[in-house]
């Protein structure tokens, strides 16, 4: 799943193999740094399904999460909780993606997107929400913008009317 997310192919590759060198030269190790660790995973941060964070996580891009997570998570980009991934506390995100589970609330500006295999154990506001077949959700939602304060603050029936005359 994972896989898919970042295009690699099945034998795990990511980028191809650098040609045989010499055995009188060593090779210099290669890194993945700049455009061509982006350019494989489509410029997103990835914690791979070994990875486990106790304590808040913040970012300020994309984040692919597969692995444990307790704690709050804070960013203005976008998340995608892997099939593996466990989140237990809340997110707060631009948008999510959910495949795996999450035990907490989400709060998004956009959308929340709740896949086929997906759990969610906790409350969701957003813009959108959008829930495939076969997802658990135990909460509640609150769903589309917010109403502005001058509409609140405005004359109302309940205002004009009610009480004795």
């Amino acid at each position: 799943m994972l896989k898919q997310i970042i295009n690699q192919d099945d034998s795990g590759n990511a980028a191809s193999k650098p040609a045989e060198e010499s055995p009188a030269i060593p090779a210099a190790p290669k890194t993945r740094t700049g455009s061509s660790f982006s350019s494989v995973t489509g410029g997103k941060n990835i914690l791979s399904s070994d990875v486990e964070i106790k304590g808040k996580l913040r970012f300020s891009n994309d984040l692919i999460i597969d692995g444990r997570i307790e704690g709050e998570v804070n960013s203005e980009g976008d998340l995608t909780v892997g099939e593996n991934a466990t989140i237990v506390g809340d997110v707060k995100t631009r948008s999510v993606v959910v495949f795996g589970r999450i035990e907490g609330n989400i709060t998004v500006t956009d959308r929340c997107e709740l896949k086929q295999n997906a759990i969610l154990h906790g409350d969701v506001v957003a813009g959108k929400l959008a829930i495939e077949e076969g997802a658990t959700f135990m909460g509640t939602s609150t769903v589309g913008t917010p109403r502005s304060s001058s509409k609140a603050t405005g004359n109302t029936d309940e205002s004009s009317s009610g009480g004795e005359n």
